[in-house]
């Protein structure tokens, strides 16, 4: 979710990112917790057991900008708001909000009973820190521009007027008041995302650089602590005491371990040493019958990401080529074979309606298409306009099982349908992938992109110039234009909103910075005993504070 989703997660359990539309007025849900499903009858040992892929890059929610990273603050942090088990938000740090007529200032009640994990309360002014940190140029956040909707948050992020104009301010020690540039219909769900998450600020600075890089150079004031971290190894979840709403907490213990190979996984589910697991193709028609099997489609999208300052791909027609020349029905029916679907477009299916209750997928159709024969003219094109007839690319890639099988198809399908064509797969550690791209020190890359919050503009957002998360050298005018517009004049005229972000989306397939793949689809197996699991289709994958054994 940035649910910054440059993550290969096949592995990982079912995910992606978050936020429910909020209406305006006054909220007073004052609900403790009340999510919960029916506590065990029996009192079972309530330890749960994990896997994920990767491991956590940083728990500081100012520089935190991928999906696992984005998981864990979920479990050990709280906003002012969480999603709850129907992806709506629910009531966290604050008990209430009032909200102003025109839509444009919202004030936050915050609960008194609330605690840091070392026992000093939760307020407003943690909270006012933390969204001035991340917008603090000092502080280089990738996701600073997630609160540009924030009256002068852009302009104090880009260095344009200091931090304490930007609309964000304690009144005490349980008010906050927050004033945007323009109404943000969903702006109550995207505070219980990772970026929004307060911060002490006593602590921070005590800690300075090493904030958020070890379990105990790090505050909490969620449902659980890590009180374990091994890199590249784990982690562990404990319930926190300090919570507020600890009486709804009922795990008390989470075990995670970082597993990359799908094989392994499986058999630690086997062994019943993991109480949950994702499957790959090979294991689908083995368990496909098994009382514990699930799928589910997600919107999260995977695409090959294109350097367009490299040389071929500073090439249109060499970059269209490209995306046209993956059969990629092929690779979701054998590759992945867990109910993914091909990716012809940049804003994912079943995701999101307009204004007429239509979804956007059904509207603006399919923009590209599986096509060897246009793409090898396309390719041809490109190499007599760019004077050469072979080229090298470097795909750059996670260094995950499933990863792997992805791009050696990606090799093998370029390499037979574009003549000249020489594919070399680079596999790297996931934060190091992070970093090269954000260098732009690739020519291409398998990433991805998990929905932030419930609104096209997630997606759409990425490509415009000055996204930190565009990472391909591309740029058009009137696709910066179109999305400025739909954030801005056209924010309360749904109808032309919609149509510009439908237009955009149609600008980018002209431009082809991005060869899509696939929407993904999750397989998995999880235990019966596990309950109240919940999986969010935005924002952090899943939450844990309602789960437990039964």
């Amino acid at each position: 979710m940035k649910k910054r989703f440059s993550l290969f997660l096949v592995l990982l359990l079912a995910l992606s990112t978050f936020l429910a539309a909020c209406g305006g007025g006054k909220d007073n849900n004052n609900a403790q917790g009340g999510q919960g499903g029916e506590k065990p009858a029996e009192k079972k040992e309530q330890v749960l057991n994990l896997l994920e892929t990767q491991e956590i890059p940083s728990l500081d929610s100012a520089l935190a900008t991928d999906a696992v990273s984005f998981i864990v603050l979920n479990n050990v942090m709280e906003g002012l708001y969480r999603l709850g088990k129907d992806n709506k938000p629910v009531p966290g740090i604050a008990e209430s909000y009032e909200v102003s007529q025109d839509g444009k200032t919202y004030t936050f009640k915050l609960r008194k009973d609330a605690k840091w994990s070392n026992g000093d309360p939760v307020t407003a002014h943690d909270f006012e820190f933390a969204w001035k940190r991340v917008l603090d140029p000092k502080t280089k956040s990738e996701y600073a521009y997630i609160m540009y909707d924030i009256k002068n948050a852009q302009e104090a992020n880009t260095g344009k007027v200091p931090l304490d104009q930007v609309g964000v301010k304690a009144l005490d020690d349980y008010t906050l008041k927050v004033e945007l540039k323009n109404p943000v219909p969903y702006f109550v769900g995207l505070t219980a995302f990772g970026t929004f998450m307060p911060q002490n600020e006593k602590f921070v600075k005590a800690q300075g650089e090493k904030y958020g890089l070890e379990a105990n150079t790090t505050l909490y004031n969620g449902p659980f602590v890590l009180s374990e971290w091994k890199h590249e190894q784990g982690w562990v979840y404990t319930k926190n005491p300090n919570y507020w709403d600890k009486d709804n907490v009922k795990l008390e213990k989470v075990n995670v371990k970082v597993v990359k190979d799908t094989a392994t996984a499986v058999n630690l589910y086997e062994t019943k040493q993991a109480d949950r697991v994702g499957l790959t193709a090979e294991f689908v028609d083995k368990y496909k019958n098994d009382k514990n099997f699930h799928t589910k489609l997600e919107p999260t999208l995977f695409w090959l990401r294109m350097n367009t300052k490299k040389e071929p791909l500073n090439n249109v027609n060499a970059r269209k080529a490209i995306a046209m020349a993956i059969d990629t029905q092929a690779m979701v029916d054998t590759l992945l074979n867990n109910g993914s679907i091909p990716a012809k477009f940049t804003v994912p299916k079943d995701f999101v309606t307009g204004p007429d209750g239509k979804d956007f997928r059904d509207v603006n159709g399919d923009l590209v298409n599986y096509n060897p024969d246009e793409a090898k003219k396309l390719w041809e094109q490109a190499k007599k306009e760019l004077g050469k007839d072979k080229f090298t690319l470097e795909l750059l890639n996670y260094d995950t099982d499933n990863a792997k099988k992805i791009g050696e198809y990606v090799k093998a399908q370029l390499e037979q349908n574009l003549p000249g064509l020489t594919i070399n797969i680079k596999q790297q550690p996931f934060a190091q992938k992070l970093k090269l791209e954000s260098n732009m020190q690739y020519d291409l890359s398998f990433s991805g992109w998990g929905p932030d919050y419930q609104d096209p503009m997630t997606f759409l957002q990425l490509w415009t110039s000055t996204s930190p998360h565009n990472e391909t050298g591309w740029s058009n005018p009137e696709y910066d234009k179109l999305i400025k517009d739909a954030q801005t004049t056209l924010a309360n005229d749904q109808q032309a909103r919609w149509d510009a972000m439908l237009k955009a989306e149609k600008i980018v397939f002209e431009g082809m910075p991005i060869a899509p793949l696939y929407q993904r689809g999750a397989a998995y197996l999880q235990r019966e005993y596990v309950k109240d699991f919940v999986t969010h289709t935005f924002g952090a994958d899943y939450s844990l504070k309602w789960a437990y054994i039964e």
